[in-house]
């Protein structure tokens, strides 16, 4: 049964169990195409963190039918572009291609789905490979800091984990553990295939249902615990120029009510150049090039968060007046001219984002694999427009107490910095 979701929006079911939802874009001639898996990091048992973006890079290596050059290389003769990712709750494969050639996007798609061969001699090299990524990681504290925050917030729970593995479980993949987990955790009943672009609506279910009606395989049971948040303190030295600093603590899982008025706020706090932040820490102060706030959510939690990168002489007075604005964001609220300038800023960037066929081919797989549903754009934007300031100074009051945060650093001379101490002193 096809379901009417948003304008041009509609969902179904195949006959395996895959959902499907597609959006009609007539007046472009590009189409993306994504293979959505409800597998992620947060899935797999710590005794091998990491595999699930192992399998992801091991579907670029052949198929029964296609050798990993053949993959590449039937792509780039139509133009088309081809590439996954692996985050925490999930994994997606996706094409983007002219509109004529979406049958193809869709073969090579579900053929890595259902046909990759998982060699012995693939799996050791890509061993290599993953083992590079995870070194150019190490070199990017930057990034690092967020991965070492998420474990000073929900400790040994999976959320807490990065994507990417230690080195120590990826040097044990081997064949028969890689095998094992994709029965785990690849299932139709799993899976979103997702279309946004130029197409014809009259034949894309049976292309859907030719190239990924094949899958089958039971519903692995899966009963992910909720993470719990813990407040703590990490820090880990590192001979850096910088000091990367991450300050947050727990906030809204998808679908909360008050997710847009949480987002909304991050915004004035740190969202761009007319964020508080930004103002008051780099062009006031001078104390630091990149100040900025974010929220994350997943299925059943979420974090709020700043980040900001100072040298060890400026990372103290910088993190107080990080402080300072949490507090004063938790006790006065903001003004009306902040609000309604994060809604437009808000509204701006979902409204302008549409105009990818990859963004709403992200948008639409994403929202129906993790929440079940598919919300009309215009709900949306009426939804932030509603916000009000009393919703922001609720939100705020509960999120922005420095003292219910926890904190992540990296960087050189740590164990002469007191940051939560300056986080809790603030700065004059």
């Amino acid at each position: 049964m096809i379901q009417q979701c948003d304008v041009g929006v509609e969902t179904w079911t195949l006959p395996n169990g895959v959902r499907a939802v597609a959006e009609y874009m007539p007046s472009v001639r590009s189409v993306a195409i994504g293979a959505w898996v409800l597998a992620g990091s947060r899935h797999e048992p710590s005794s091998v963190q990491g595999i699930t973006h192992f399998v992801e890079h091991l579907m670029f290596k052949g198929t029964a039918r296609r050798s990993a050059r053949d993959i590449a290389e039937v792509m780039d003769e139509v133009g088309g572009q081809l590439n996954a990712f692996t985050t925490k709750e999930y994994t997606c494969f996706h094409a983007r291609v002219l509109d004529q050639h979406l049958p193809l996007a869709a073969d090579v798609l579900s053929d890595m789905l259902l046909n990759s061969l998982f060699r012995t001699e693939d799996i050791d090299r890509e061993k290599g490979v993953v083992l590079e990524e995870i070194g150019m990681y190490e070199d990017a504290p930057d990034e690092l800091v967020h991965d070492l925050f998420a474990q000073a917030i929900w400790s040994d729970h999976p959320l807490g984990r990065s994507v990417l593995g230690v080195p120590d479980t990826v040097m044990c993949f081997d064949r028969e553990r890689i095998i094992d987990y994709l029965r785990s955790a690849y299932a139709p009943a799993h899976a979103v295939v997702a279309v946004a672009g130029n197409f014809d609506p009259q034949s894309l279910r049976g292309l859907l249902e030719d190239s990924f009606g094949r899958w089958d395989g039971p519903m692995p049971a899966r009963t992910p615990a909720g993470p719990r948040t813990h407040l703590q303190t990490l820090v880990r030295s590192k001979e850096t120029e910088l000091v990367h600093v991450c300050l947050g603590g727990e906030a809204l899982p998808l679908g909360h009510p008050d997710i847009y008025s949480l987002s909304i706020m991050s915004n004035i706090l740190g969202g761009g150049p007319s964020s508080r932040l930004f103002q008051e820490v780099r062009e006031e102060r001078g104390l630091a090039y990149s100040v900025f706030s974010y929220t994350s959510a997943f299925r059943d939690g979420g974090v709020f968060a700043v980040y900001c990168g100072a040298g060890p002489e400026r990372i103290g007075t910088a993190m107080g007046v990080v402080g300072n604005e949490l507090r004063r964001l938790s006790g006065s609220g903001v003004t009306e001219v902040e609000l309604y300038r994060a809604k437009e800023q808000l509204k701006s960037n979902i409204t302008m984002a549409l105009e990818s066929t990859s963004a709403r081919m992200n948008r639409i797989g994403r929202s129906l694999l993790l929440l079940d549903e598919v919300v009309d754009i215009d709900a949306v934007l009426q939804r932030i427009e509603r916000v009000s300031l009393d919703d922001i100074q609720r939100v705020a009051s509960r999120f922005c107490d420095p003292a219910m945060l926890s904190l992540a650093a990296i960087g050189p001379q740590l164990d002469r910095l007191d940051l939560r101490a300056a986080v809790a002193s603030g700065c004059s």
